[in-house]
């Protein structure tokens, strides 16, 4: 039997990007719990966690669009990420004990929402770049700005400006203690979902601050800390490629950290999407020995880990 720390990708969550109703994310959490539970059934330990993008995304747009037309109160990000987490939670605990009790096992599935310790200093707060939230005039851009303490607004693309934001990398989970407990007495734990919501420590504790982390790299630092011997980084492809969607693009069976980090500076991995993904399996890999990271797609997952198909990256 092997721990395995699963980071779910936005595919897991909503199969049609154009849909991201509440009824279409609860379809696609059902398709996969299906993956989750055949992983438990061939008698391994799961760990979940997830991404938020577009949930949070949503959460705070519906906010920022209160405060144009009505001149509401727009909710701190970290409010908004831990929102996401329990609305998340929610659909994937109730998909992934429905397909428990099908399959005749039992066990129970609990959501964590979870804290993750940034530093402070962390240069990303020096350069907010990760978007969220609605599109905006200029002109409504400097209103917001002005309107709410800390909010940094940047022209995208030619569509309007957006909200950025700071992505920090995380340092220490702060439930990791909870998440252990209820993983070592046999319950499947759901935590670090959107890579958890950032918090800085100071004198008098805790303090939520307005940031993204990176759900990769969360995943990470949670399979490091729960002593996983498997991360496995579900997305929307089946194995790692260099030169992706060029000529000459070749599917990689297997890594080694030194040959990923040497893609990696060749820029064969795009920002946001693969590196990320790549940097987190070789932190993992190299976090331990015997440990590895796995990345492949959804459908795949159970061929994965059998050793069968996706990109498996080791020390």
């Amino acid at each position: 039997m092997s721990r395995i720390v699963v980071a779910l990708g936005g595919n897991a969550l909503q199969s049609n990007p154009k849909d991201v109703s509440a009824e279409s994310q609860l379809a696609s959490c059902r398709l996969t719990a299906k993956a989750i539970v055949s992983l438990v059934k061939e008698g391994h330990e799961v760990i979940v966690a997830h991404g938020n993008g577009p949930q949070v995304g949503q959460i705070v747009s519906t906010y920022e669009t209160a405060s144009k037309t009505a001149g509401g109160y727009v909710m701190p990000l970290p409010e908004c990420g831990s929102m996401s987490q329990g609305y998340i939670g929610y659909h994937l605990q109730q998909s992934i004990g429905d397909a428990l009790r099908k399959e005749g096992i039992n066990r129970s599935v609990a959501t964590v929402i979870t804290q993750v310790v940034v530093d402070r200093d962390d240069p990303a707060f020096q350069n907010p770049s990760k978007p969220i939230g609605s599109f905006f005039t200029k002109e409504e851009a400097y209103k917001l700005v002005a309107m709410e303490n800390g909010y940094v607004m940047k022209e995208d693309a030619g569509r309007g400006y957006r909200r950025v934001v700071p992505s920090p990398m995380p340092k220490r989970i702060v439930e990791e203690n909870i998440v252990r407990t209820l993983a070592e007495a046999g319950h499947i734990v759901i935590s670090c979902g959107g890579g958890g919501v950032p918090v800085i420590e100071d004198e008098d504790g805790l303090k939520g601050v307005a940031a993204v982390i990176d759900k990769d790299l969360a995943s990470e630092k949670l399979a490091e800390i729960m002593d996983a011997d498997v991360l496995l980084i579900l997305t929307a492809v089946e194995k790692v490629a260099i030169n992706y969607n060029r000529p000459g693009q070749k599917d990689l069976d297997t890594l080694t950290a030194e040959e990923a980090e040497g893609y990696m500076r060749e820029g064969h991995f795009a920002p946001g999407s693969m590196l990320p993904k790549v940097q987190a399996a070789v932190m993992f890999a190299r976090s331990g020995p015997g440990r590895k990271a796995i990345i492949t797609s959804l459908e795949k997952a159970e061929d994965a880990i059998q050793g069968k198909t996706g990109t498996v990256v080791t020390n």
